[in-house]
């Protein structure tokens, strides 16, 4: 049996068709998880406003008390519309709860009456309010 070669038959098992799109689902999941902790979510104006231009170059960074004034005169406070009386009750809670941030960020429509702006900056300072930081964008 010198030179004698054995042929062995190896029983290949059937493909499954599963398994060649487990990889591409694993990638697509990383790709995900990714995407989740590098993207960051920022918050959505209640309505379009557009800032003043300014020359100024100040990115606004985060913040937990905002007042957005429209063109129209409306207002939100932190992503939600609001009145001016209850925009100065907020203020005024604000306070009790963070006595160290007298801090507020309005962004103002460019297009807004100024009057309208300078009433709610008015009634910030009103309900104890000692820095108001008014939001602009760079002036091109």
């Amino acid at each position: 049996m010198i030179g004698q070669r054995r042929h062995f038959h190896v029983a290949h098992r059937p493909r499954n068709d599963d398994e060649s799109i487990l990889p591409l689902i694993n990638i697509v999941f990383l790709l995900l998880i990714f995407f989740m902790v590098a993207g960051q979510l920022s918050a959505i104006d209640p309505f379009e406003v557009e800032p003043v231009e300014s020359a100024v170059d100040g990115q606004p960074g985060p913040d937990d008390f905002m007042v957005i004034i429209g063109t129209d005169g409306r207002l939100a406070v932190n992503q939600d519309e609001t009145n001016l009386e209850d925009m100065t009750a907020l203020v005024r809670e604000h306070l009790e709860r963070h006595a160290d941030a007298a801090r507020v960020r309005v962004k103002a429509d460019g297009r807004a009456e100024a009057v309208d702006v300078v009433g709610v900056l008015e009634r910030l300072r009103e309900a104890g309010i000692e820095r108001i930081d008014l939001l602009t964008v760079p002036e091109v």
